[in-house]
């Protein structure tokens, strides 16, 4: 191999370690070029490799297996026992106790009649109980997206003067949702929701929890003329502006339902056994509350109530699809934005309580099952739906054992819907604004925001650009500038990788950091260099920069042993190189030359190799030692030839 290390002896280092041998750098066994796409494709879009299950199994067998595979039911349901009946029943019952009143006050966060709420939460759970992997999730209506939806189609029609087009735009927006949810499952391009990091998604549920709460004021204090604008501050002035219409009644109703959700959370959070205390509340809320409005006739003192709902259950809405031109841009833009939250929200839930029950949850299952269940949804009279991260909690404490308890709340939804949608008719707005705020305060995070400060400054500027941007701007643009940030930092990390200077631990062939490492020394007469990153277009002019100034320095050092001579660029962290990359290589081993130093690379990649052969057919840059494995055996190996030639020398000038 042209290029390849060859052994000049062996003895003893400088740096006082005994080298046993040099060994060349391997090449990788010789690929076509379309073996190397596929293998590309498959980690690219295949990491899991779903298929392999499949292999050595007979005919009928992978037909079992591709059903249960599409179907997860068809898994767990031939094992199914009566026992797991019991769990998911109680389960069931226990999360549409919180689903029903929540549903109810999601709809009318979105703008949307109470009752889509309740259909929101009686077909997207059946559909998921069939086509979902996760056993803890519970579907339905979220405040979040509910937020995010309502805000952004009431930017293109106003839901009091155009109601039945505003349920139009909040259809075709739910089905724009499922399409592209389902379609990143399908084309396995769950990688787009990894870029709402961590950091993004705390300081964005802050803020959206905030303006959520804020929101619901309207309700709380009674106020009839209120802003349609979600940031902080036009809501707070709409709410100091309009101290006139504030209904003392409506105040102290709303005050005090709002302390009973939240002294109950309270003391589930403080005692997790008492967790169905923050579970009833809501349900008992709305029943004290309705029974009071009725027996004392207050909605004649001020106090708003929702109204006569209809009883029935879901309507076919595909034909109030709307896919017209006016309207289009507005429908898709509201369904990829809540379906990327609403996405994120159910299949990090999902994965969150799959890790505590040590099973898996297929990310990009998830994402087909939550998009299909969003465009039949789409299509029964419902709006956009996931797996929250507060019913999904409740659904796991209640000990549910598999996605049967979204059937079973289904299905007290159904009864609901059927028999006792009168008895919602004098709920007030006042306490499903309370129940929204008690759901949404949650959200509010603060030990995460602390945590990302402690560990990660860059990190919390993300947070707290996204939290800000949140609350001053808007929710889609806050969202959009977290992303942007993000997106940054990574090109940033790319266009500017890390490229660190190592030394020996003294009595070892250990090299390290010389900045993070105290101990660790400089070899006389060596600059050693590590890349930690991939070299592309993007960066080589950096890296040359970078490298330049080193060997400046390196060179106008006032104390020093010996110059330099040999400057080891250790590749073991590239994984990936491209032309650029390699035309980069070529000419630092070039500039280095001219300026009497001699370039080694270590451990060059099964890539980054089989380009610098192909490039050394080309150019022929590649000397004897030229490639090592290991920085101790490229020291090892340049302190030799440089002894030797130094005796050479010594011997010429002796004759």
């Amino acid at each position: 191999m042209e290029g390849e290390c060859k052994r000049r002896g062996e003895g003893q280092v400088e740096t006082g370690v005994m080298m046993e041998g040099v060994h060349k750098v391997e090449a990788a066994p010789p690929q076509s070029t379309v073996d190397k796409m596929k293998l590309r494709l498959k980690e690219t879009f295949f990491p899991d490799d779903p298929f392999r299950r499949f292999k050595g199994q007979p005919p009928m067998r992978k037909w079992v297996l591709g059903a249960q595979y599409l179907f997860p039911i068809l898994d767990w349901a031939p094992n199914y026992s009566l026992s797991f009946f019991k769990s998911d029943l109680v389960a069931g019952l226990t999360i549409a106790s919180l689903a029903i009143p929540q549903g109810i006050s999601y709809a009318k966060l979105a703008n949307l009649p109470p009752i889509i709420g309740l259909y929101s939460s009686f077909v997207p759970p059946l559909v998921y109980s069939v086509l979902g992997s996760s056993r803890d999730l519970a579907v339905g209506p979220v405040s979040i997206a509910s937020l995010i939806m309502g805000s952004m189609l009431r930017q293109a029609v106003n839901p009091n003067t155009d109601p039945f087009l505003f349920l139009q735009l909040a259809f075709t927006a739910t089905f724009f949702a499922g399409l592209f949810q389902a379609s990143l499952g399908i084309l396995r391009l769950g990688v787009i929701i990894d870029f709402l990091s961590k950091a993004t998604l705390v300081g964005f549920m802050a803020g959206a929890a905030i303006i959520v709460s804020l929101q619901q004021l309207k309700n709380l204090l009674g106020i009839v003329h209120f802003t349609k604008k979600m940031a902080v501050v036009p809501v707070l002035s709409s709410v100091f502006h309009n101290t006139h219409e504030w209904s003392w009644q409506t105040v102290v109703m709303g005050i005090s339902f709002l302390a009973f959700l939240l002294l109950a959370r309270h003391a589930s959070i403080r005692r997790p056994k008492l967790f169905w205390l923050s579970v009833g509340a809501p349900l008992a809320s709305v029943i004290i509350s309705t029974l009071v409005v009725f027996l004392l006739k207050a909605q004649n003192h001020g106090i708003s109530i929702i109204g006569k709902l209809k009883c029935g259950l879901n309507r076919p809405s595909w034909d109030n699809l709307l896919f017209d031109s006016t309207y289009l841009g507005t429908t898709m833009k509201t369904g990829l934005v809540t379906g990327i939250i609403s996405l994120t929200e159910g299949i990090a839930s999902g994965r969150t309580f799959a890790s505590l029950r040590g099973y898996q949850v297929d990310g990009n299952k998830e994402m087909m099952a939550i998009g299909l269940m969003n465009i039949v949804g789409s299509c029964t009279s419902c709006y956009v739906t996931t797996g929250a991260f507060s019913r999904s909690a409740v659904n796991h404490n209640a000990g549910c054992k598999t996605a049967m308890s979204n059937v079973v709340m289904a299905l007290t939804v159904m009864v609901t819907l059927l028999l006792l949608m009168p008895l919602f008719a004098y709920t007030p707005n006042v306490v499903l604004a309370a129940i929204i705020i008690a759901a949404v305060i949650g959200l509010i995070d603060v030990p995460a925001a602390y945590n990302i400060w402690k560990l990660d400054k860059v990190d919390f500027l993300v947070c707290m650009s996204s939290f800000l941007g949140v609350i001053f701007i808007s929710v889609q643009e806050g969202l959009a500038i977290a992303v942007g940030l993000s997106i940054f930092r990574i090109l940033l990390q790319t266009t500017r990788p890390k490229m660190i200077a190592l030394g020996n631990i003294p009595g070892t062939n250990i090299y390290r950091d010389l900045h993070q490492y105290k101990d660790a020394k400089r070899v006389p007469g060596f600059l050693i260099l590590a890349v930690e990153a991939p070299i592309n277009f993007s960066n080589t002019t950096y890296l040359n920069e970078r490298m330049t100034r080193w060997i400046e320095n390196e060179n106008s050092m006032e104390e020093k042993e010996t110059n330099l001579r040999f400057l080891i660029l250790d590749l073991s962290a590239v994984p990936t190189v491209d032309t650029s990359g390699i035309s980069f290589l070529v000419d630092l081993k070039k500039s280095t030359e001219k300026h009497g130093l001699e370039l080694t690379l270590v451990n060059p990649m099964e890539e980054v190799m089989e380009k610098l052969q192909r490039a050394n057919k080309i150019h022929d840059f590649l000397g004897v030692n030229s490639l090592h494995l290991t920085i101790p055996e490229a020291v090892f190996s340049l302190s030799s030839q440089n002894k030797l030639q130094h005796q050479e020398v010594s011997s010429t000038l002796f004759i």
